[in-house]
């Protein structure tokens, strides 16, 4: 018997192990939508993400001078990596679409390969449309200065909406 239950225990931690937990429905405004090849959606076939649910996510602050920016400023937000995880995101580039329109195409390399983030906040405050929220795609300039080109500086969307997964 103390067999057979270590044996239902092994398998029970093995399946919840790879079983991927349910997305959470957003409660409050929808600030981000996350399309295309995901397999966590929690609105028909997309994911939706208000403030509260993606600064639950893993985040990083991190203090650096922008093209964007007056002198040193301080982000924080969830790494893109992270949003990407909780969607179920698998794909190659990743189209993420601003408020205006204006879209930017970014390998998926990039939310692996750097500690890259989705902007909430800007010294502290929640973003504003107006300051380039509600998100902003911060490459992290103070740690690999070698970013600091106009390579990344296209990529860095901001007042995003919207993220397609090719």
């Amino acid at each position: 018997m103390n067999i057979r239950n270590g044996i239902l225990a092994a398998a029970l931690l093995i399946l919840n192990a790879t079983t991927a937990v349910a997305l959470e429905k957003p409660t409050g405004d929808v600030v981000l939508t996350v399309t295309g090849k995901i397999s966590q959606p929690n609105a028909g076939d997309k994911a939706e993400f208000d403030i509260d649910m993606l600064e639950k996510l893993v985040s990083r602050t991190g203090t650096m001078e922008t093209p964007w920016t007056t002198g040193k400023v301080t982000f924080s937000g969830p790494m893109l990596n992270a949003i990407l995880e909780a969607a179920g995101a698998d794909g190659e580039t990743l189209t993420i679409k601003a408020l205006n329109d204006y879209a930017a195409d970014v390998p998926m390399s990039d939310a692996k390969d750097f500690d890259t983030i989705l902007a909430t906040r800007m010294d502290g405050k929640l973003m504003s449309v107006r300051d380039k929220g509600p998100l902003f795609l911060i490459y992290p300039f103070d740690e690999k200065p070698e970013l600091y080109n106009e390579k990344y500086f296209s990529r860095s969307v901001w007042q995003i909406k919207a993220i397609e997964v090719h």
